[in-house]
């Protein structure tokens, strides 16, 4: 049965992560996904629970009937720097040591580094992973990619071509929702490609910054090297869903039992409630009609 989880960051500034597991029981759901929060680790910085924090969060978790499935940390991978390289690998340590006392033994991320320095950023990419796969093998803990917008690779099949140079089953790939205009927006063929190590999907929707001509959004002054992209409810922007989730069914991970879909809507703070539920039902919508 695909797992459905919530990214509970639109409530990082009015919950705690303590009650996260009452909040996403209350709005519907069974799993949970915990992402940068202060009392959890911000981006780029190292985590910040104990034991006895680890433990009390399980435990509120088993009391709401609610599965943490997986951590996100955002760690520069990529460098390209060697403080930032070094940082990446001893913070994701702890992180992946987390995930296993927490029984979630999941860790998605981003490839972070820098596009303008793609060379040194993917030098800086595999030496990192040189260390951490074993400490990965070692804690029983699955480490998945997202090539975010800005990250020093983007391009969803060149991605999946660096993960696959690892050689290792221990990594694989977060494929988001949000993302498809960067990634080169091409689901039906690229996640066939991936196969088996697809590890995690993200559900939330974007516009498509090349349509009108590339004007779509505009910045000035013209010619600015930015990203952009959102994360709507599912709907709100030009995401084809029906062929995602119509891949996703012909490439069986609906039928995995490790499937694991995650709402991040990030753009409804005022209505994060509202949103989540909305979220929840669409999502099972397009399973149902996949």
């Amino acid at each position: 049965m695909v797992r459905i989880a919530l990214d509970p960051t639109p409530y990082n500034n009015t919950v705690h992560l303590l009650d996260f597991p009452d909040l996403v029981a209350r709005l519907g759901y069974e799993y949970l996904q915990l992402t940068p929060n202060p009392d959890f680790g911000r981006h780029f910085h190292y985590p910040k629970v104990d034991s006895d924090m680890i433990a009390k969060l399980k435990k509120r978790a088993k009391d709401a009937g609610v599965t943490i499935t997986s951590v996100l940390p955002v760690q520069r991978f990529g460098g390209p720097e060697e403080h930032h390289v070094q940082a990446a690998i001893f913070n994701t340590t702890r992180y992946i040591q987390i995930a296993a006392e927490l029984e979630a033994p999941v860790v998605n991320t981003e490839f972070s580094g820098r596009p303008e320095r793609e060379e040194e950023s993917e030098f800086a990419f595999y030496r990192a992973m040189e260390v951490l796969i074993p400490v990965l093998e070692r804690e029983g803990v699955q480490l998945n990619f997202d090539p975010h917008p800005d990250d020093f690779v983007e391009d969803g099949l060149e991605a999946w071509r660096i993960i696959r140079g690892l050689n290792t089953d221990q990594v694989g790939f977060v494929y988001v929702g949000s993302h498809t205009f960067h990634l080169g927006d091409r689901a039906s063929t690229l996640l066939p490609e991936i196969g088996d190590r697809l590890g995690a999907v993200y559900t939330a929707d974007t516009f498509d910054h090349h349509r009108s001509n590339g004007l779509r959004y505009i910045t000035n002054p013209p010619g600015n090297a930015v990203r952009v992209h959102q994360h709507l409810n599912i709907g709100d922007g030009d995401v084809n869903w029906t062929e995602l989730f119509g891949t996703l069914k012909r490439t069986g991970y609906l039928d995995r039992d490790d499937a694991l879909i995650v709402s991040n809507v990030f753009a409804e703070d005022e209505n994060a409630d509202e949103s989540s539920r909305f979220q929840l039902a669409k999502i099972k919508k397009l399973i149902a009609a996949a």
